[in-house]
């Protein structure tokens, strides 16, 4: 049987974390940061649909660290295949969305690096360079990549003695190369599908999807979350609740760079 799916994003208020928005005071004054939404309360609300989604096709996005730009992706309908788009505020408005050949933009933290899946560039005074390999520590990355503010990187890999059972893991800068992937616990690495990991800047705590047996939604992905113990160690698994997680598909969780938003991607059958 085929199925439709409708893909949407949503936003709530950070009422749990502790985190600090890194740089946010050299951020310009936008009255419009988010597209003229106003900020939600810590129940999600859909982000900005009649900007993104009109027509229900919206599938991810994400910010710029300076939320000048916005990044996102539409499928389906009369996208048959994936396609990239970008929007940016410039004088003083959100200007013309246009499609881009950026997929998936990750920054660092101080807005000076660009991700692009496992090649990355360096902002210039005439634009970016050209792009560059990552290094070997990414080759075993699946879905999901997400760096702190000193550099490490989380992203979930497979390893053959893992039996094809994803697990999240980090690697470290270390003497200017990447540490070979070092997993994390078998608290965080439990359950099918481990994905979309979000590091927080300081490295105070870390978001995933996955499907569990607790899970909100049969056989569908839940938000956790873990905290950095004091010693250095990751704190229990914690499923973000039923306000975060339905009985629908939820995944890719993110924070906003001024730290004050959750972003999820949601997909309703």
């Amino acid at each position: 049987m085929n199925r439709t799916y409708t893909s949407i994003f949503i936003f709530l208020f950070i009422v749990i974390f502790s985190v600090t928005g890194y740089g946010f005071d050299k951020f310009p004054t936008l009255e419009n940061r988010y597209f003229g939404e106003r900020p939600p309360g810590i129940t999600p609300k859909l982000f900005a649909p009649k900007v993104l989604s009109p027509d229900d096709l919206f599938e991810d996005g994400t910010f710029s660290p300076d939320m000048k730009s916005f990044y996102f992706t539409r499928k389906n309908g009369k996208y048959k295949k994936r396609a990239f788009f970008v929007i940016h505020y410039e004088k003083n408005q959100w200007g013309e969305i246009y499609e881009t050949d950026l997929k998936w933009p990750l920054f660092s933290i101080d807005g000076n690096t660009m991700y692009l899946g496992k090649k990355y560039s360096e902002r210039t005074k005439t634009g970016w360079s050209k792009p560059k390999e990552m290094g070997d520590f990414l080759k075993e990355q699946a879905h999901g990549l997400s760096v702190s503010a000193k550099g490490t990187f989380y992203f979930p890999f497979f390893k053959k003695e893992d039996d094809g059972h994803g697990n999240i893991g980090y690697s470290r800068l270390i003497s200017g190369k990447y540490e070979e992937p070092k997993k994390l616990g078998p608290d965080i690495n439990q359950g099918n599908y481990i994905a979309h990991p979000y590091i927080a800047p300081d490295e105070s705590y870390l978001m995933w999807d996955v499907e569990r047996d607790e899970n909100h939604g049969s056989s569908q992905p839940d938000i956790y979350i873990s905290f950095k113990e004091s010693d250095g160690s990751w704190g229990q698994a914690i499923n973000m609740g039923n306000e975060i997680n339905t009985s629908i598909y939820e995944q890719s969780p993110r924070v906003s760079p001024n730290g004050k938003y959750l972003f999820l991607f949601v997909v309703s059958g």
